[in-house]
C-alpha cells in the first residue's frame, strides 16, 4: 500500500467514525428553532369579558448543552429569547394587535439515549421550565383604543418533555432534530391609569428545532 492509498484509507476510516456521545462527553448544539404557542386565554376582564389574546409564532436560534452522565443518560439545558406579538382576539378582534413581549424560557431535561453507538440516536427527555417576560409594551392601536396603558407579564414555572435525535456528519459533528412542548402560563395586566384589566394566558408552545451540533 503506497503514502497516498493509506492517507485517503485512514481519512476514510475517520470520517466513518461516529459521533456519538459517552459519559462524560459535552455536546454543544446550535439550532434554528420555531416557538408556536398552542395558546388559550381567559377573558380581558372587567373591561372585556369576552375578548381574547392571540400569542404569535416566532422563529430565532437557540443554543443548547447537553453533558452525558453516561452513554445514555444527559442533560440538556437550552437557552433563547423570542419575541412574541399579543393580538386581540372575539370583542379585541377590531383593535388588531394588543402589546408585544419577550420571553426568556431557559430549561432543563433529563434525556434517556436509546442507541448511543448508532449513527442515528434517538433520544427523549422530560424536565423544568422557568420563563421571563421582559420588555411588555402596549401597541398603539391599543392606547388609542383605551388610553396609555402600561402592560406587564408574571414569570412562569413549569414542565417540558421533549423527543429527538441525532445524526452523524463526522467524528465530532452531527445533525439534530428536536421537538419540545412546554408548559408556560401566566397572567397580563394591562394598567389603564387607575383601570386594571387582567387576562390569564396559556402559551403552552410546541418548539421546533433543526440545527447542528459538535461532540467535546
Amino acid at each position: 500500500m503506497n503514502v497516498k492509498t493509506f492517507a485517503a484509507a485512514a481519512l476514510a476510516i475517520a470520517v466513518a467514525q461516529p459521533a456519538h456521545a459517552e459519559a462524560g462527553d459535552l455536546l454543544v448544539r446550535l439550532r434554528g428553532i420555531v416557538v408556536s404557542p398552542t395558546e388559550t386565554s381567559s377573558g380581558v376582564t372587567p373591561t372585556f369579558p369576552t375578548g381574547r389574546v392571540a400569542v404569535s409564532d416566532a422563529v430565532v436560534p437557540e443554543l443548547d448543552f447537553t453533558y452525558m452522565f453516561s452513554d445514555h443518560v444527559g442533560a440538556e439545558l437550552i437557552l433563547a429569547t423570542s419575541p412574541h406579538d399579543l393580538d386581540g382576539r372575539g370583542a379585541l378582534a377590531p383593535v388588531g394587535k394588543l402589546a408585544d413581549t419577550m420571553a426568556l424560557p431557559p430549561t432543563l431535561t433529563l434525556q434517556s439515549h436509546f442507541m448511543p453507538e448508532a449513527s442515528v440516536r434517538p433520544y427523549v427527555g422530560a424536565g423544568i421550565n422557568y420563563t421571563i417576560f421582559y420588555n411588555e409594551d402596549a401597541s398603539r392601536a391599543l392606547e388609542t383604543a383605551i388610553g396609555a396603558t402600561r402592560v406587564s407579564a408574571e414569570d412562569s414555572f413549569g414542565y417540558a418533555v421533549q423527543a429527538g435525535f441525532d445524526v452523524d456528519l463526522s467524528e465530532k459533528v452531527f445533525l439534530n432534530v428536536d421537538v419540545k412542548y412546554i408548559d408556560i402560563d401566566t397572567t397580563a395586566t394591562l394598567r389603564t391609569g387607575a383601570l386594571v384589566n387582567r387576562t390569564d394566558v396559556s402559551l403552552d408552545p410546541l418548539v421546533f428545532g433543526v440545527g447542528l451540533g459538535m461532540r467535546f
